[in-house]
């Protein structure tokens, strides 16, 4: 039995590239699984699904190595467990050689994970990197003074007067929060930072 499967890393990416890919081979629709979520493991539905289905000498198809998995170390384990366990075979699209079918003796075999093991620390390797950078850029803007997530909500004219009220208890803080139009979280947000900012001023 021939098997594809698909991975996408997000419900919003398009899974089509990778179904032509598989429409030489023949493959039934309904053996086709598809996951739309990340392959930093495989603890993902589709997969899980997949894997107890296959038997003995089934195939799995997958256009790339990095939409089997991004884990370095997950995906050698997931190869080994599909191919000595299950004693199935499984093809990369993008890459002929990772095709377990061919050299079945003991230098095919070699080859293959070699290659496999190459591949699969370069696709981690880059995503690491591709991290980092995403960090540098993070700490450069932050250097820089740029804010990231919303911007905060412009304090109501009346908040100072309000706060004092709150703290000497004359009225509750949900009370504050409606004379000052807010959500309760959000004037106690305020209050915090500026009772915050007085304390450094004084310091």
């Amino acid at each position: 039995m021939i098997y594809g499967y698909i991975r996408v890393s997000t419900k919003d990416q398009n899974e089509d590239r990778q179904l032509i890919a598989m429409k030489k081979f023949n493959i039934s629709f309904k053996n086709i699984y598809i996951d739309k979520q990340s392959g930093k493991d495989f603890n993902r539905e589709q997969y899980i699904k997949l894997i107890k289905k296959i038997k003995k000498d089934d195939l799995i198809i997958v256009k790339s190595i990095d939409r089997l998995g991004r884990n370095y170390e997950e995906i050698i384990e997931q190869w080994r467990y599909i191919t000595k366990e299950k004693k199935a075979d499984i093809m990369v699209i993008d890459m002929p050689i990772l095709d377990t079918r061919r050299g079945k003796d003991l230098m095919g075999t070699f080859l293959s994970d070699i290659v496999l093991q190459v591949l699969s620390f370069v696709a981690e390797n880059e995503r690491n990197n591709i991290k980092q950078r995403q960090a540098e850029g993070i700490a450069a803007a932050l250097a820089k003074g740029v804010k990231f997530g919303r911007p905060e909500s412009p304090t109501p004219e009346n908040f100072y007067d309000v706060h004092r009220k709150w703290r000497n208890k004359e009225i509750s803080l949900q009370a504050a929060a409606r004379e000052c139009d807010l959500p309760a979280s959000t004037f106690f947000d305020k209050s915090k930072r500026y009772e915050n900012a007085v304390i450094n001023k004084n310091s």
